[in-house]
């Protein structure tokens, strides 16, 4: 199940439910489309480390907002 790119944006918490960054989690950045047509992203985890992912590898969690600027 592909996420559709309405349902993220940058600055929502997510889960990473599959591929090489399975159960990371955190702020939803640099969210776009790629030449292929995919969505992808990168995760910033609570720990500072940022991972690159496809959307479809990522779903939208209620845990946690991000109160801060994300550009």
């Amino acid at each position: 199940m592909e996420t559709d790119f309405n349902q993220l944006n940058n600055g929502d918490y997510c889960q990473v439910i599959g591929g090489v960054h399975k159960g990371k989690s955190g702020i939803v950045q640099d969210l776009h489309t790629s030449k292929t047509g995919h969505l992808t992203l990168t995760v910033l985890q609570d720990n500072g480390v940022r991972c690159k992912t496809l959307g479809r590898n990522v779903v939208k969690s209620p845990h946690k907002q991000c109160t801060c600027n994300v550009t």
